[in-house]
């Protein structure tokens, strides 16, 4: 008789694709994040403030491909779910805090977003550390997101030599205020599912 501890091991064998990490939406989100620097390179070392831009909202575009990617090619990962936020959160803040900078946003408009951003992402990082459930993206924080992620690009155009910086400047108001309102609202929806999420993944705990 063959010994069992001998024999090949099976499919069950092979890693799970939870646990895979060389997955091709987990390169997209590395790309994506490598494109930060070069973002501020066009942005300081050429200023070229309509390349930037174009880059900026060409990396805001690409936002769901990652993760439309890993739904539909089954290659959702641990490391994915991580990694895709954290690449958002960073393209986000990197984005406005360098267009802040360049002074082609309000002061007033750039400071509430990135204080948004700071204040989600740290109550993120103390929830976790607090052992709380992982809490899904609101559609109204994707909505505002998706509409700041036009508006600064925008801003950005608005004060480059294109030759529809006007119309650009417009158009970053007209995306930029909704985009606003709607980031802040979904930080006040995320109070009620932080004290659940926290709540439930205690219980989970002591279970």
């Amino acid at each position: 008789m063959d010994d069992p501890a001998l024999a090949t091991p099976g499919p069950a064998a092979a890693p799970s694709a939870e646990n895979r990490i060389l997955t091709l939406p987990n390169v997209i989100t590395l790309v994506r994040l490598a494109c930060l620097p070069w973002f501020l390179w066009l942005l300081f070392g050429a200023e070229d403030q309509a390349a930037a831009a174009g880059l900026l909202a060409a990396l805001g575009a690409t936002d769901w491909v990652d993760g439309y990617l890993a739904r539909h090619m089954h290659q959702v990962s641990e490391l994915g779910k991580v990694l895709d936020p954290v690449a958002d959160r960073l393209l986000f803040i990197v984005g406005a805090g360098g267009i802040l900078i360049d002074g082609a946003v309000p002061v007033w408009f750039a400071l509430i977003v990135l204080v948004r951003e700071l204040l989600v992402g740290g109550a993120t990082l103390v929830l976790a550390a607090l052992g709380a459930r992982r809490i899904d993206v609101t559609w109204f924080g994707k909505a505002g997101t998706f509409f700041l992620m036009m508006a600064f690009p925008l801003f950005l155009a608005g004060e480059s030599d294109l030759s529809w910086a006007d119309t650009a400047h417009v158009l970053a108001w007209l995306t930029g205020i909704p985009g606003l309102v709607l980031s802040l609202y979904s930080a006040v929806l995320y109070i009620p599912l932080a004290r659940r999420a926290l709540a439930e993944g205690r219980r989970d705990s002591s279970a």
